[in-house]
C-alpha cells in the first residue's frame, strides 16, 4: 500500500469515486464519509457515498446524509456506482469482510482503492493507497488531516465542520477517552475559529432520542446487568425479545456500554444483544485491560485497545456462558 499523500497530487482532476465504510455506520463512519464527500466535491469529482447497511437515525441530520446509499436497500444504484468508480475511498475499516454482503462485490472491483482507517491490524494487501494510524482518536480527525495535508484547508466549511467534529466527539466518548490527544483539542480549537457551532452538533447526537430508547436503557440497566465485582466485570445480556418490547432500532442501542464504566472499579464492560443473524458483542475497558485481543481471541472481533466488538453465531446464553469463561481466564488482568 503506497502512502496516500500520493494522490494529492491528482486531487484536481475530476473522477468518478465511490466513498464507503463499515456495516451499521456510527458517527465517526458517516461523519468521515460525509466530510470527504463535501470536500472532493469542491473539485469537481462526482461522489456517492455507500452504506453496506442502514444507519441510525442520529446521524440521519448531517450534511449530505439522504444522499448515502444502502447497499441492501439500494443494490442496483449502488453496484452501477462502484461499476463506474475509479477511485474506491474505504474509510473507518480496514477489511473488507467489515462492509457484510457489499465485500464480495468490493473484492472484484479493479479501480484504486484507497484506505483511510485508525484501527489495529489491516489488511493492506487489499488497498493500491492509504494510511493507517491508530494512533488517531478517529477517522474523522484522519480526514481532517488528509484534507491540511492536500493544501486545501480554505475548503473547511462549516458542513464540512460539522461532520468532522461529530466523528471525533463520538469515537472519542466526548473526549474521555485516551485517544483525545493535546492533537485533537487543537482540531476542535481550529474549527471553533471559524465560527463553528459544538452546540447543534452535540445535541444531534446525543439528544435526539425517542422515549422508548430511555425506558428501554432503564430496563435493561436494572434486569440485565450483573456485575462480577470479583473480576471487576459488568455483563449485559440483551434478549431479542426487550428489542421487541421496546421498538428498538438500529442505533438505540449506542451509548450503552457505556453506563457501567461508572460503577467504581469496574475495569470491563461487555454487552452483547441478540440480533437476527448473529449476537453481537461490545466492549469496554479501563486501565490496562486490551479489548482489542480480548475481542479478537474469543469473539471474532476487533477494534481499539480500550473499544471493541465481536460477534458470535452461537445461541445468547451459550455465548454469554462462553464469555464468563473467558473473563475467568482473564482473571489475573482484571484484577
Amino acid at each position: 500500500m503506497k502512502p496516500v499523500e500520493e494522490i494529492f497530487p491528482l486531487l484536481s482532476q475530476p473522477r468518478n469515486i465511490v466513498i464507503t465504510t463499515h456495516q451499521k455506520p456510527d458517527a465517526d463512519a458517516m461523519g468521515a464519509s460525509l466530510a470527504l464527500k463535501l470536500f472532493l466535491e469542491q473539485f469537481g469529482h462526482g461522489i456517492t457515498v455507500i452504506s453496506p447497511t442502514n444507519w441510525a437515525s442520529w446521524v440521519s441530520w448531517m450534511p449530505g446524509c439522504n444522499e448515502v446509499l444502502d447497499f441492501e436497500s439500494d443494490k442496483e444504484k449502488a453496484e452501477k456506482a462502484l461499476n463506474n468508480a475509479e477511485w474506491l475511498f474505504c474509510l473507518d475499516f480496514n477489511t473488507l469482510s467489515r462492509t457484510k454482503t457489499m465485500s464480495e462485490k468490493l473484492k472484484q472491483l479493479k479501480c484504486i482503492k484507497i484506505l483511510i482507517d485508525h484501527h489495529q491490524e489491516p489488511d493492506l494487501e487489499s488497498f493500491d493507497f492509504g494510511k493507517s494510524a491508530t494512533e488517531k482518536s478517529s477517522t474523522c480527525e484522519m480526514i481532517y488531516d488528509f484534507i491540511i495535508q492536500s493544501g486545501h484547508s480554505n475548503k473547511i466549511n462549516e458542513e464540512i465542520s460539522e461532520c468532522i467534529y461529530a466523528g471525533v466527539v463520538g469515537d472519542t466518548g466526548s473526549f474521555r477517552f485516551p485517544s483525545a490527544h493535546s492533537g485533537v483539542h487543537h482540531l476542535v480549537a481550529e474549527l471553533k475559529s471559524r465560527g463553528f457551532n459544538h452546540t447543534k452538533v452535540h445535541e444531534a447526537l446525543y439528544d435526539n432520542f425517542l422515549e422508548n430508547r430511555l425506558r428501554f436503557i432503564g430496563y435493561v440497566l436494572l434486569n440485565r446487568m450483573e456485575v462480577f465485582y470479583e473480576y471487576n466485570t459488568a455483563l449485559i445480556a440483551i434478549p431479542k425479545t426487550d428489542l421487541l418490547r421496546f421498538n428498538i432500532k438500529t442505533g438505540d442501542t449506542e451509548g450503552l456500554v457505556n453506563f457501567p464504566q461508572t460503577i467504581q472499579g469496574i475495569k470491563l464492560v461487555a454487552i452483547v444483544i441478540d440480533r437476527d443473524e448473529e449476537r453481537k458483542w461490545s466492549f469496554r475497558s479501563k486501565g490496562d485491560f486490551d479489548c482489542n485481543a480480548f475481542a479478537r481471541k474469543y469473539f471474532n472481533g476487533g477494534g481499539h485497545f480500550a473499544a471493541s466488538g465481536g460477534h458470535s453465531s452461537d445461541a445468547l446464553d451459550v455465548t454469554v456462558k462462553k464469555f464468563i469463561v473467558a473473563m475467568k481466564e482473564n482473571k489475573s488482568q482484571l484484577q
